[in-house]
């Protein structure tokens, strides 16, 4: 995800690749991001931080304590701490830091290819200014919303943050599918995807409900309508709400636990 960042402000032209720093305990990752993007690197998080009008925390969130231990009072008062790390509340960051100005964001794995979606909260010792300069961070990886409430990050992270995983298990089912049915798999791969690719573009394009353009290729007592009854008998948007909540209420308790 942090290396998503980097691509996404530096293509965008955000912020010159030298005023960038990155570090990582491991020397050869730095190493790697450096040479890939001419940025500045260090093993260092002291260094790295060291006049930082921004600071962005990318960490697994196992690792989190040692690195908030290791930042404790060495962010600049003025600046804004912007985390990706997931189940880690404002409050914990806050506590953490010794620091108020902070955003919590919850992205996905499209931000690679820069067709992310996150969302994202503010505290309110975030200046109007380090908001802005977080929505502009942002949307250098895709879409962004910015909500009021922090609970809204863990149903975030349950519809979109784990979303990705959800339409690729559908896209994989859909290709074993064509598959069972006699298809070569790399047809049906292609089918697949391209059905899927351009169902979403379809529906980005044209701004109508999901629901009005699925009618439109139901046709009564047709192949798709037949299909379409086989998915409700075996309950497929109960399972799809259960999934999400399941994955929700799994988040709510990482989050207790930090």
């Amino acid at each position: 995800m942090g290396a998503a960042m980097i691509a996404g402000l530096l293509s965008r032209e955000l912020i010159p690749p030298d005023r960038i720093m990155v570090s990582d305990v491991c020397g050869g990752r730095v190493a790697q991001l450096c040479q890939r993007h001419g940025v500045l690197g260090t093993t260092d998080n002291s260094k790295a931080v060291a006049g930082a009008e921004i600071v962005v925390l990318a960490v697994k969130p196992q690792v989190l304590p040692q690195v908030l231990t290791e930042l404790e009072g060495r962010i600049l008062s003025r600046a804004l701490v912007l985390s990706i790390v997931a189940g880690a509340s404002i409050a914990s960051l806050a506590e953490g830091l010794g620091h108020a100005a902070l955003v919590r964001a919850m992205p996905n794995t499209p931000v690679q290819v820069g067709e992310g979606m996150t969302v994202w909260i503010a505290t309110e010792a975030a200046s109007p200014s380090q908001r802005g300069q977080a929505r502009a961070i942002l949307q250098a990886l895709g879409e962004e919303v910015c909500v009021t409430e922090e609970r809204y990050l863990d149903m975030a992270t349950a519809l979109s943050g784990s979303g990705p995983a959800y339409v690729l298990l559908f896209l994989e089912a859909l290709i074993d599918a064509g598959v069972y049915m006699g298809l070569s798999r790399s047809i049906a791969e292609r089918l697949a995807w391209q059905t899927m690719w351009g169902t979403l573009t379809l529906v980005r394009d044209r701004g109508e409900h999901p629901a009005a353009l699925r009618n439109q290729v139901t046709s009564p007592g047709g192949t798709t309508a037949e299909a379409l009854q086989a998915f409700e008998r075996g309950g497929f948007r109960a399972l799809v709400t259960e999934a999400v909540w399941a994955a929700f209420q799994k988040a709510q308790k990482l989050g207790e636990k930090r």
